[in-house]
């Protein structure tokens, strides 16, 4: 063996090993997908969980199973003014603690009613000029803006666009002689 390229492979093989100890393993990174928004793993589970909790699974797949959380943070991070970015990222901050106060105990731990009632009731508080209203007004802005856009990335999902509902992007032919109960899945013409 060529005593450069050993001398070489040792540096490489000791440059990394420097770079290690200031390598940090720990499980609540932030996301680097969403910079703007500094969005950790959990948060992003917790995100999931009130999506799937808007549009939960049953006959045809749930929010989470199309990944509609990932749809929502890059909505936010890419498409939001910093002014609402600040404000939704205030009120996903502040949510876990509203959770608490009014559920006695975790999101994730909550039955399925009772995470629907903490949704209702956080849609509809109200800010006023206190630090209290601020954070309210910010738990209502980030429930209101996670459900349209769970609601709008599930409608556009390609799962939702090719098997529950047929998208097609100039309108069929007209047969006006067909019955209504011969009539197949109804087509999104666009």
């Amino acid at each position: 063996m060529n005593r450069r390229i050993a001398l070489r492979h040792l540096a490489l093989i000791s440059g990394g090993l420097a770079l290690i100890p200031s390598c940090d393993f720990s499980s609540d990174d932030i996301l680097a997908a969403y910079d703007k928004l500094k969005v950790t793993a959990s948060q992003k589970t917790l995100l999931g969980d009130i999506s799937n909790t808007i549009i939960p699974a049953g006959e045809i797949k749930g929010a989470l199973d199309l990944e509609v959380p990932d749809f929502i943070l890059v909505m936010i991070n890419d498409c939001y003014t910093a002014e609402n970015q600040a404000l939704f990222t205030k009120g996903f901050a502040a949510f876990p603690d509203y959770v608490k106060k009014t559920g006695g105990s975790n999101f994730e731990k909550l039955d399925t009613k009772k995470k629907e009632e903490i949704i209702q009731a956080g849609t509809k508080l109200e800010g006023g000029e206190t630090e209290e209203g601020q954070t309210n007004k910010a738990i209502s802005y980030f429930l209101n803006t996670t459900k349209r856009f769970t609601i709008q990335g599930y409608m556009a999902s390609e799962y939702i666009q090719t098997e529950v509902i047929p998208y097609s992007l100039i309108p069929g032919e007209y047969n006006g002689a067909v019955l209504i109960t011969d009539l197949q899945k109804p087509r999104i013409n666009g």
